[in-house]
């Protein structure tokens, strides 16, 4: 799966991409990979009023820069946010115009489980348009209740600190414990030990085409 020379990541909001894979974003991306981003919700009801309304969509494009995606591979789309499950049908036609565009071999979005109700229709609404594509579901443990982590990437140091400096690009989100540097690092330790590496991320492998 790591051979995969077309990747393609569904975020439901942004910075979910890069707190499920960021660091395999950032080894795929040095092994010569290419890797598209959509962003499906820039949650502009949320921002804080101290920051302009489309804050996120210039916290994405900063973050995913520094991931090493390049500008026009970045997607960002208006959806509202927690309402995602009312335009799914929009949602899916907006993915299967995608698929012959990118042609992705791998798709990472979030895991089966997730309990996020906007996570859940792309999840629900990815694994429709690319079923024919091996898919990795990321874990995004606040809304884990049960994570089925079977797959694992092993990260090297380079590739954790750029999505730690990724995601510090969100002004927006300071504070949250889970953007926290040394909860980004402690949980990808955790996963190395796991898979007998020293830092790692996750998966749920939810389909494998080899």
């Amino acid at each position: 799966m790591l051979n995969a020379r077309r990747v393609l990541v569904l975020a439901p909001h942004t910075d979910d991409g890069e707190l499920g894979c960021g660091g395999s974003i950032a080894k795929l991306i040095q092994q010569g990979s290419k890797v598209f981003y959509a962003a499906f919700s820039t949650a502009d009801e949320s921002v804080p009023s101290h920051f302009p309304k489309n804050q996120l969509e210039i916290e994405v494009r900063a973050a995913t820069k520094i991931l090493g995606i390049l500008p026009e591979d970045l997607l960002v789309f208006k959806y509202q946010v927690r309402k995602l499950n009312y335009a799914r049908q929009e949602i899916l036609e907006e993915l299967i115009r995608l698929r012959p565009i990118i042609k992705p071999d791998l798709v990472f979005l979030p895991a089966s489980n997730d309990i996020h109700q906007d996570h859940r229709t792309i999840y629900e609404e990815g694994l429709r348009a690319f079923k024919h594509c091996s898919l990795l579901g990321y874990e995004l443990i606040w809304n884990n209740l049960s994570f089925l982590a079977n797959t694992f990437i092993s990260l090297d140091e380079n590739h954790i600190q750029l999505k730690i400096n990724a995601l510090a690009a969100y002004k927006t989100q300071e504070g949250r414990p889970y953007m926290s540097a040394s909860f980004l690092r402690s949980l990808a330790e955790i996963r190395g030990v796991q898979c007998g590496k020293t830092l790692a991320e996750a998966f749920e492998n939810i389909r494998t085409i080899l």
